[in-house]
Order: structure tokens, then sequence, then C-alpha cells
């Protein structure tokens, strides 16, 4: 329990003493409203009118009881004798007056705890109503102080042995790592560059894709130098008081200071480092005072510090230009997508205290992930673990894994959609049209995998094999187009009509045709030039529109050409199928059947020879391609997911 909870319970505690306090003076005997002399006292004795006399433990108090209910109780002062009967003897009361046994004198039990009791009824109360108003005020004063800290820094400081990562447990980002460690030595031994009248790099900006490893490898340059590392988020400056994030940014570096040589790393600086005049409040807006606060911590007069500046983005093209020049943020490491041997180490890394099944080759898993970033991986891993513990295993075996990449790539499966016999027969051929065209065109991707089973929105896929070139040649596009039109192809030879099933592969074949045409110059008769200029609002940091830079006509050359781009592979689909009919029958037919095809499993039908068992497939050392120079579409392009579905 937090102190901040004990001191709400103590205030709960204090208002209920005090009310029982206050309940318990009110229910006490109440005072006589009306006060009468001895000498009325005297004659009411007489008169056989009192049925009873209280008397105080004090003893110079009397309560007066009336036989009669209306009569309410009287008060007498009987101070300055020594008992009540001495009185009233005074007054000519003798023992004949007390024949009939009225009116019962009782006199109250004097005892210390009686009068210790007095006390504490007065004299509670009013210190229980101190010591309430007293936590009220510490508590106001708490909030006060709450109020004024707006302008204080929120930046997480870590030192010690905080944080753990180094940079053993960064991998595929070779080059990267090579790049941080002159910041590492210089954080170690400063002296050994400042001899040479050499200047560290004050600031290195982190860019890459999301999932890259940007913030993994600023931990890991903090966990090798073993000096304070303060941590912030760009969006946690601003805030909708105006000055509050620029005092932020003050407080961040006077402590970032006090504890140099340190690291401040700054994740997401593009929320408060887009480029000035681009806000809605333009030269006052509050973000725009944040950035300026930066700019000058970073350059300004007293910069003279060992305090370097770690910032990550994936947006660098909307940052400030102030912000990207020397002096602020020096260099500009570029954390890329990893290559096959990167993903390869990137998976032993999470392969690490897990139980993994002797079957498991770590290589083919790199390779049937091209595009995968270390956050894919890390999902991709622990996917197969949580297939392994559904399945009671005691390890995590190459079937999980397989699964797991399917999963985080495609979607699950979902077996429990209902489907018809004609619709799965229809999406049998559609993605047999799809492997087929692919597989007697040389210069199209190899295949991975055929299956009508529906996953994420498709009832069916076709899935090719990849790898990470990155420059798709004329002949490559254009089989990329044969190929996914194969679907609708096949639908058109076998059953007469076309179903909705192609809308995604004509959305995919028009827009590499039209990157043909407009943007990579494959063009004869457009020429070597690029059409339409890209039009980008740095407020909403995204693409909105397209400028064109061309006229009626040549918009009118451009349509002709990618209709005949699409048209002509069209009809090289249909010569391919058309003369692969019976092939074409076949691997339907087994789709039907077993509804999930591997590579192997479908050129053995293809070619007529006997098909591999699954326990061979799944065994089988991972190979290079059969074809030459198959290329990563989807980085190349920028299109949707190579797997084309129904």
């Amino acid at each position: 329990m937090n102190a901040a909870r004990i001191s709400r319970w103590l205030i709960y505690i204090l208002i209920a003493v005090t009310l029982l306090a206050v309940l318990w003076n009110l229910s006490a005997t109440p005072a006589p409203s009306e006060e009468i002399f001895i000498s009325q006292l005297a004659q009411q004795i007489k008169a056989d009118e009192i049925a009873e006399i209280d008397v105080s433990s004090s003893g110079q108090e009397v309560v007066v009881h009336y036989l009669s209910d209306e009569s309410p109780p009287a008060k007498a002062n009987i101070s300055g004798v020594s008992s009540l009967e001495e009185v009233l003897q005074n007054y000519g009361i003798t023992e004949s007056d007390y024949a009939d046994g009225r009116p019962v004198i009782a006199y109250a039990k004097r005892s210390q705890l009686g009068g210790w009791l007095n006390l504490i009824g007065i004299f509670l109360p009013a210190l229980l109503m101190i010591a309430f108003i007293y936590f009220i005020f510490r508590q106001t004063q708490g909030s006060n102080n709450q109020a004024m800290s707006f302008g204080k820094s929120r930046a997480r400081m870590f030192t010690g042995d905080h944080p753990t990562v180094t940079f053993s447990d960064v991998a595929g980002a070779d080059e990267a790592k090579e790049e941080l460690r002159e910041i590492v030595e210089f954080l170690r031994e400063p002296e050994k560059f400042v001899n040479f009248g050499a200047r560290i790099p004050k600031g290195v900006l982190l860019v890459g894709s999301p999932g890259t490893g940007k913030t993994l490898l600023a931990k890991a340059v903090s966990g090798e130098a073993g000096v304070p590392f303060f941590s912030i988020a760009g969006s946690e400056f601003v805030e909708m008081f105006v000055g509050v994030g620029a005092s932020r940014v003050r407080d961040l570096f006077e402590q970032a200071k006090r504890h140099s040589p340190c690291i401040i790393f700054i994740d997401e600086i593009d929320a408060v480092g887009r480029q000035r005049g681009a806000g809605l409040g333009g030269s006052h807006d509050e973000r725009e005072q944040t950035l300026n606060q930066i700019l000058v911590e970073m350059d300004g007069f007293d910069t003279d510090t060992h305090v370097i500046i770690l910032a990550a983005t994936n947006r660098p093209d909307i940052l400030d230009p102030a912000l990207m020049r020397p002096g602020r943020f020096d260099r500009r490491v570029v954390i890329d997508r990893p290559d096959m041997r990167g993903r390869e180490a990137i998976f032993k890394v999470h392969l690490r205290g897990k139980p993994i099944a002797g079957n498991v080759n770590v290589q083919r898993l790199a390779k049937s992930t091209p595009g995968f970033v270390g956050a894919d991986i890390e999902n991709t891993v622990n996917e197969a673990a949580l297939l392994a513990a559904r399945r009671n295993k005691k390890n995590i075996g190459m079937a999980e894994f397989q699964e797991a990449v399917e999963r985080v790539q495609l979607g699950p499966e979902r077996k429990s959609r209902v489907i018809t016999p004609e619709e799965k027969e229809i999406i049998a051929y559609h993605e047999a049209g799809h492997a087929l065209v692919s597989h007697f065109l040389p210069a199209a991707p190899p295949l991975r995998k055929i299956t009508i089973v529906p996953r994420g929105m498709g009832l069916g896929l076709t899935w090719y094999m990849e790898n990470d070139n990155l420059l798709p040649n004329k002949s490559q596009l254009r089989a990329q187009i044969a190929s996914t039109l194969g679907g609708r192809v096949a639908e058109e030879i076998v059953f007469g009509e076309v179903t909705s099933g192609a809308s995604n592969d004509l959305q995919r074949v028009t827009q590499i045709a039209r990157l043909m045409v407009t943007q990579y110059g494959m063009s004869e008769d457009l020429g070597l030039r690029v059409y339409g200029q890209k039009q980008e609002m740095v407020f909403l940091g995204r693409e909105i529109s397209e400028q064109r830079d061309y006229s009626d006509a040549v918009a009118e050359l451009i349509d002709n050409e990618v209709r005949e781009i699409i048209d002509r592979e069209h009809e090289e689909a249909r010569r391919i199928l058309q003369e692969n009919r019976d092939t074409l029958d076949r691997v339907a037919r087994a789709l039907i059947e077993e509804e999930t095809l591997e590579a192997e499993e479908f050129v053995a039908i293809t070619e007529g020879t006997e098909r591999p068992s699954p326990a061979d497939i799944s065994s089988r050392p991972p190979s290079q391609p059969d074809k030459k120079d198959t290329l990563d579409w989807n980085s190349s392009l920028n299109l949707p997911p190579a797997p084309s579905p129904a």
C-alpha cells in the first residue's frame, strides 16, 4: 500500500472518529432546561411532588425528577455544602418527610475515569478537527506540487544494470552496430578522441521501418557504455498548456548535464520534430516552441557537455531541416529490413532458452520469411511456442514454426467457413491457374504452396517463394502480371464465365503495369521520363494525391499502354493454360481432395512423377530457388502481399 492510499485511509478514520465523538456527546443525558432554587426544592418535597433526586458525582448539582410525567426534570445548584440532606434540613425537611420513601436521593459514583471521560469529550472533537484540517492541507499541498510539476521532464532514467540489453542481443543490423560502437567507445574513453581534437557526434538519428529494432539498439548502446540512460517519447513533451513542452525539454537537459556523460533517447521524435510552419497555430504553436527549445539545447551556447542524443523515427522526411543539420543530428543510421543472414541471426537470438526440437532448421526459417523484421520474427517464435504448448508437446518443432510463419504472414486458417462444392471447384481451378502460369514462365517467382483453405480475407491462396533481391526487370514484372491473371483465365477456360474472386488480382496487375509505364520508364512509346509528381502534406505526414504534370493526350497514351501490357500478358496466360489443360485439371482435382499442396507435390503432379511424402518435405534442407533472379516483389514495388488470394 503506497503513501497516498495510507493518507487517504487516515483521513477516513479521522472523519469517522470525529463523528463518533460528536454523536457520543449528543447522546449524553441532556441537561434540564429549567433551573430551580433549593427553597423551591424543599417546598416540592413537602408537597410530595418529587420522585427522585440525582446528585452528580462532583456533588455540585442535582437533577430533580417529578412524579408527574408532564413535568420535565429540573436542575438545582448545591455548591459549597457537604450533602444535599444538610441543605434540606436548613429548609425544615426532616426524616418524616421521607417516611413514604420519597423522594429517593441517588448519589452518582465518584470515579477518576468519569473526569477523564469528560475531559476527552471536551477536547477530542477539537483535536480531531485540527488533525483533519492538517491532513487536508497536506493533500492540497501535494496536489499543488503535482500541478506545478507540469514543466518537469517525464523521462525515465536507467542506471547501473539497467537496461540489460547489449549488442549481443541485437542481430541483423551489423552496419548499424558498427556505427554506434564509436559512440560507446567515446562514452567509455572520451579522452581518446579529445586528444586528437575530434568532436563526437552530438546526435544520432536511427531511421528504419517499424519493428526493425531502433529502440533495442538505443538500449544496447546504453548497456554497452554503462552510463545513465534517459528515455522519453516525443509525444510526452507536448501538452495543452503553453510552454510546458519547452519547460520539459529544459528540465530534461538539465538532468542530463548533471549526470553526464549520459544518453538521451527520444523515441518517435517526429511527434515533436515535424517541420515548422506546418501546424495550425503558426509560429506560436506549442509543438514548435518545444522544437525550438530542443534545437537550442542540442546546439546552443551551452552545449559543451558529454550528452549524446539518440532519436528514432520511421518518418525522417517530415523532420525539420534545422534538426537534421550537422551539429545536431550529425549521423543518420539507417536500420533496414534484415536479409536472409540477418533473419537467421535474429531467429537464433529469439530461440535462446526455448526447448527446440532437433528438426528445426533455422536457415530454412530465415529463407521462408523474406521481408520480416525483428518484431515479426519475435512474433513468429512466440506463435510457434504457443502452438507447441497448445498441442501438449515437450519442444517446439519445425511444423509449429512453419504454421507460425503462415499465421503471421497470411492469418489463421478458417476451416469452419462453409463453402459449397461448386465454389470449392472454382477456387481450386483459380489457384491452379495461378500456379501453372508461374511454373511455365522462367522469369516468374517459384511456387511455395497452394491452398484452397480460406485465410484472412481470401478464399484460397497461391504463395510464391521470394528472396531479398531489389531490382526487378521488365521480364519479371511481365511474368508477375501473367501469373497473377492466371486465376481469372482458368475460370474463363473451364467455366466460360468469371467471378468476383479476381478483384484483388486485377488491382495488383493494374498497379504493376502503371508503375512500369509512369515510374520505371519501361514503355517504348512514352520514353524515358516519370509521369506524375507525388504531393505530400507535411502536417498530415502522408501522401494525399498525385499531381499531374502531363497533358490529357499523354494520359490517354498511358492508359492505352497499361491496357496493352495487361492484355498481352492475359493472352500469354491463356496460351499456357490451354496448352496444359490436362495438367490444370490434375492440379485442381488434387486441391479439391487434399486442399493444400506444397511446392514439391505440385511439381510432381505437373511433371507426372512420384509425389514426396510430407516427412520428406519438412526434413529437406533449404535450397536456393530453381529459377534465377527471383525478386522480393513487395519491397521493391511497394505492393500488397505477394500471396495471391482467390
